[in-house]
């Protein structure tokens, strides 16, 4: 069972009233705005309540955290959507996904900020430390709802409590004020949250995540010292771990892990998403359209830590062989078993392997004739459990928000950017390299402050990948410009690259030196604009409703 049941039927949002001319009447079947709010279970109640915002369904009734990554470098969403056309480069104000981002995280915000203003008196009825406890919840869900549309549209109206629609006309606070009352409100928090939440109450937030977030912000945010110093105290309370087996993080068997931070919780009955239906193959009749690419595929080193470029054990004939096993942890790959099946693309490959009976038999490969089987010859395979197999649009398979695998890697790029380049640095990078299940060669000492910083970025791309982390990190470190625009590209559909390519040192591979690079799947066309892309743009009815605000530039 899930822990934590959060409640569709009540939200503060749609609290009512009605009154006569003669007396106030108030609703029996649901709170009043006047009413709500002056019983310790009414409180729990509302703050459950606060938690729902992190069921959003960005696209297709998909999880939005991982969403980000499908208008990436490194992924895909074929439908004709919002989506697709921001990784495309073609957004507007009008843009239905980023205004969902907008909408949603306001709203959830509100919610908070309506529980926080009607909170006070029941200081004296709840119990003091639960009373503590949750607003310290509530106020960790609106400084990570800020965090999100703060990141990704550049500054917003900070709201800290409810506002009359003639009150309503706000400007942006900067991207470094949002930051800073983020990390504020986190740094109040953080002695009132549990270093542990029981059993029964996974899903709620942890001292761990309060300080997760401060870490992953003030890292966005080159706030290094303060970066480092959270991971550090995170990394000191002795709670988390790194999962042993890293592929099994991701499907139900690793639900309860000691890595994982903070999840969102699902449960069928009460919420589920369709990531199944959207990562599945067509044979096991999924839609594969959120795919990753080629791009990703051979950012991956080899097994010796090198570059397959320069590496002595990769062979562009088997070139999934001998990689680092993270690649397929997170990719389906070609003659890999996925969800009962082998998954093949060749479009030669007319029959298929099936494993569904328990016997293997030879069944038609609806991946190499179908017309929209994956566009890239690939599938995610992160959150793709064959568990769902039979109920694909109702997966109730919790989607990690933080995990303790990214808090090293945080602490580790703060050091570095610190150029403060001791063990600690090492070893919080190895820890992910050389987990059971990855046994990547460690990092050996004696790096330069330069090497380190792209060895900790090449780290994030491979072990982040697919869990929508991605579009982050490229923008804060600037080479959007740099990796979105162009082509992007599938395998090559008869046969594999006759050569590897050039892998700078992003881990962004280059095919001008490809000799079939010609025959790669084009999958579309991206523009990227450097003086408008980096950001989002602000939907235009707020620009409407608010004159106050101001649009990014160039939108």
């Amino acid at each position: 069972m899930k822990a934590i049941k959060l409640l569709l039927t009540l939200f503060i949002g749609l609290v009512t009233f009605s009154c006569s001319d003669y007396l106030e009447r108030y609703p029996l079947d649901s709170p009043a705005a006047e009413t709500f709010l002056r019983t310790e279970a009414e409180l729990d109640l509302a703050v459950t309540g606060a938690y729902n915002t992190l069921w959003f369904k960005a696209i297709d009734n998909g999880p939005f955290a991982l969403s980000l990554d499908y208008a990436s470098d490194i992924g895909w969403d074929r439908n004709g959507s919002a989506l697709q056309e921001l990784g495309k480069g073609i957004t507007t104000p009008d843009n239905g996904f980023t205004k969902s981002f907008w909408d949603t995280f306001y709203r959830g915000i509100g919610r908070c900020n309506y529980i926080l203003s009607k909170a006070e008196p029941l200081a004296d009825v709840v119990p003091a430390e639960k009373y503590n406890r949750l607003l310290a919840e509530v106020r960790f869900l609106r400084a990570y709802y800020y965090f999100y549309i703060n990141e990704l549209f550049g500054g917003v109206p900070l709201l800290t409590q409810p506002t009359l629609l003639s009150e309503s006309q706000i400007p942006r606070a900067s991207k470094a004020e949002i930051t800073d009352f983020i990390l504020a409100e986190l740094a109040a928090i953080k002695p009132h949250l549990p270093t542990q939440v029981a059993t029964n109450a996974r899903g709620r937030a942890s001292r761990g995540a309060a300080l997760a977030l401060m870490a992953r912000a003030a890292l966005y945010n080159q706030q290094w010292e303060t970066a480092a110093q959270a991971a550090q105290e995170l990394m000191q309370l002795n709670v988390y771990q790194l999962h042993n087996n890293y592929g099994q993080l991701f499907m139900y068997a690793g639900q309860n892990s000691s890595e994982i931070i903070l999840a969102t919780q699902f449960l069928k009955g009460i919420s589920v998403h369709s990531t199944p239906r959207q990562f599945y193959s067509r044979i096991a009749l999924g839609h594969s359209n959120k795919i990753p690419v080629q791009a990703l595929v051979d950012s991956y080193e080899a097994t010796d830590g090198r570059s397959i470029d320069k590496s002595t054990v990769f062979d562009p004939a088997k070139p999934f062989a001998n990689r680092d096993p993270r690649l397929g942890y997170t990719v389906v790959l070609p003659q890999s078993l996925f969800i009962n099946f082998i998954f093949e693309t060749h479009p030669d490959s007319l029959q298929t392997w099936s494993y569904a009976s328990g016997t293997p038999r030879r069944v038609q490969n609806e991946e190499a004739t179908h017309a929209y089987a994956s566009f890239s010859g690939y599938l995610w395979r992160k959150y793709a459990d064959v568990g769902d197999k039979d109920d694909r649009d109702n997966s109730d398979l919790n989607i990690i928000l933080f995990r303790y695998a990214e808090v090293l890697l945080n602490y580790a790029e703060a050091k570095i950017e610190l150029n403060q380049l001791d063990q600690s640095v090492y070893d919080a990078i190895n820890a992910v390299r050389t987990r059971p299940t990855v046994n990547m060669p460690p990092i050996a000492a004696g790096k330069t402050q330069e090497e380190l910083r792209y060895i900790v970025r090449r780290e994030r791309k491979y072990e982040l990948a697919g869990e929508g982390l991605r579009l982050f990190d490229i923008r804060r470190w600037g080479i959007m410009k740099e990796v979105m625009p162009g082509n992007l590209l599938g395998r090559v559909q008869r046969a594999f690259l006759a050569n590897a390519p050039r892998i700078d040192e992003h881990a962004t591979p280059h095919y001008e030196n490809v000799a079939n690079a010609s025959q790669m799947r084009v999958i579309e066309t991206r523009l990227f604009d450097p003086n408008r892309d980096q950001l989002w743009p602000i939907p235009r009815i707020e620009l409407e409703t608010n004159p106050a605000l101001q649009q990014n530039p160039n939108y």
